[in-house]
């Protein structure tokens, strides 16, 4: 790992070499796309003359103006502070983002007027069902970790064919095998139960072999030192092994957690009211698609952003005995 007091290295958007090599590049870029009738051509009327008209010299100058822009855009960006390079690249693909979504010329009133119930009943929905999923997933991957850890033939058997067969199959064949699978056995389950149970199993397998590293991460010292101490099993489990393997399985964990909140949007399909499911539905009705769309990813966004923040206090909590 590189530590800032500890690595010295100049500013790579200052030597020359990068700058030209950032310029042609760029340049050679937005020379191969034709871009005299986009509004950056109307801005450049003056010198381009007609843009329609201007031809290769049109496509030239605006190649040219772009990537210098972008270059001293970069350039000036890194005489700043870390953090203030961080807040500005931030803001300006932001911006970027946003005129993109213009060109769709969305409805902002029609967005207004559903952004309520969206959030209301997609979110609230989505987030339940995420998190019910990862603490169900987390208590499977437990038992499947010890299970591939153990001597016990069955156990390892078990757990493993587990992990293989449900981390090789779509999450949305799963879906529709728990949902339509199950009542050909006299067991017919509601659509939030299924899709709860399609998430937690499927994460389930994934987070099994991330608990079962997180676990083997730990020295065997510390195992025989317990024993030495008389702890049984689960004892050594939860206060000596546990707390020490935490700071390995917590990050791939909370981004299990962030895919499987995206990844809940596949329930639509058995009729769960969770966020995509309400986009569509909400966006069909006066085929306002785009809106619907543009907003639940936005929203989907978001709520990534929040959980990457919690995942990040978590991560420096447990992580504090190794911060130098």
């Amino acid at each position: 790992m590189l530590y800032p007091d500890t690595v010295e290295a100049e500013v790579l958007v200052h030597k020359p070499w990068f700058v030209a090599t950032m310029f042609g590049v760029v340049f050679a870029i937005f020379l191969a796309f034709n871009l005299t009738s986009t509004s950056f051509g109307e801005l450049m009327r003056p010198v381009i003359g007609e843009p329609s008209q201007s031809g290769l010299y049109g496509r030239f100058a605006i190649a040219f103006v772009i990537a210098f822009l972008f270059v001293l855009n970069v350039v000036l960006i890194g005489f700043a502070s870390l953090r203030v390079q961080i807040a500005i690249v931030w803001f300006e693909l932001l911006l970027l983002f946003l005129a993109f979504f213009a060109t769709f010329h969305l409805s902002l009133p029609f967005i207004r007027e559903k952004l309520p119930f969206l959030i209301s009943q997609g979110v609230v929905t989505t987030l339940y069902v995420s998190a019910i999923s990862i603490v169900i997933a987390s208590l499977i991957a437990i038992l499947g970790a010890v299970a591939k850890l153990s001597t016990n033939g069955f156990a390892y058997a078990i757990a493993s064919f587990y992990t293989s067969f449900f981390r090789g199959l779509p999450l949305l064949m799963q879906v529709y095998l728990i949902y339509l699978g199950l009542p050909q056995l006299g067991f017919v389950v509601g659509a939030v139960p299924a899709g709860i149970l399609a998430l937690s199993l499927c994460y389930g397998a994934y987070m099994t072999e991330i608990f079962r590293s997180g676990i083997q991460s730990i020295d065997r010292g510390q195992w025989e030192a317990s024993r030495s101490m008389g702890f049984g099993f689960s004892l050594t489990m939860r206060r000596i092994i546990l707390p020490q393997a935490l700071p390995v399985i917590i990050p791939p964990t909370g981004n299990q957690f962030i895919s499987m909140l995206k990844d809940s949007s596949l329930v639509s399909v058995i009729g769960v009211w969770e966020l995509m499911f309400l986009a569509r539905t909400l966006g069909q009705k006066t085929f306002q698609h785009m809106e619907m769309l543009i907003s639940a990813s936005l929203i989907y966004w978001m709520l990534s952003i929040c959980l990457e923040l919690i995942q990040s206090r978590i991560e420096r909590h447990y992580a504090r005995s190794k911060v130098r």
